[in-house]
């Protein structure tokens, strides 16, 4: 039986299209209220405020993620809006396509800012409030990279695997909180970021982002007694794909 979310509140970073926009659209219509959480680009955020506003009710804290202190405002905000936070997607992310001798300590530093140590800290950050939840979910959006390597995305895959990593510790440090904690590892979903990292690509064979926000919905509503950690989601391709 599938368990109702209506008024639930959903945090989900990266909102601003591609996985996030399905995902943010995907929990509207199941009655969520959805937060989108950072990122600069207001108009985008505002396109999927508008999708979110069709089905439920959206809040739009843009800012940046990498900022501590925009976290610790941003966590603020969102308890004196909503009251209340029950599940978080971390799904902003960012890829690299650099020969690794051209990668330089700068870039290695933002991509690992943004996909393993802001996923790190706002989830610390919301943790005293998803402890009082009774339907507390973490959601990593990792990729394929967090179990495999590909040429010219080493600083990529080392940050993937340390979502990874760290969705796995922190699935089994409070599981004895109610608090479900799970990876999504896709390959190959047709996004803004797979065109700029992959040009040579076409969405043709590859994973929809609807698909990944439909796989977010089943983690959400089927809490039962089957725990799933992860799931690694391939596109209907011979070929192996990262991003």
């Amino acid at each position: 039986m599938k368990i109702s979310l209506e008024n639930k509140v959903a945090i989900l970073t990266g909102g601003g299209g591609g996985i996030g926009r399905a995902a943010a659209e995907k929990l509207a219509r199941l009655k969520m209220h959805v937060v989108l959480l950072g990122g600069n680009r207001q108009e985008t955020l505002a396109e999927t405020g508008k999708l979110v506003e069709k089905y439920s009710s959206c809040t739009i804290i843009p800012g940046n993620l990498t900022d501590v202190t925009f976290l610790d405002t941003a966590v603020k905000e969102i308890i004196d809006r909503c009251g209340k936070a029950d599940v978080l997607i971390n799904n902003a992310g960012v890829a690299q396509n650099t020969p690794f001798e051209q990668i330089s300590i700068e870039e290695f530093d933002r991509i690992m800012a943004i996909n393993a140590k802001v996923p790190f800290f706002l989830t610390q950050k919301l943790l005293p409030y998803l402890k009082k939840s009774d339907h507390a979910t973490v959601i990593n959006i990792a990729s394929v990279v967090s179990h495999a390597g590909y040429p010219l995305q080493s600083a990529y895959t080392a940050s993937k695997h340390a979502l990874l990593g760290f969705t796995k510790s922190l699935a089994r440090e409070y599981f004895k909180d109610n608090i479900r904690v799970h990876a999504i590892c896709p390959g190959g979903v047709y996004t803004d970021m797979v065109k700029i990292s992959r040009p040579d690509l076409t969405s043709e064979g590859m994973i929809r982002p609807e698909e990944i926000a439909d796989i977010i919905a089943f983690f959400l509503e089927n809490r039962g007694n089957a725990i799933i950690d992860e799931i690694l989601v391939h596109r209907s391709s011979k070929e192996p794909f990262s991003v």
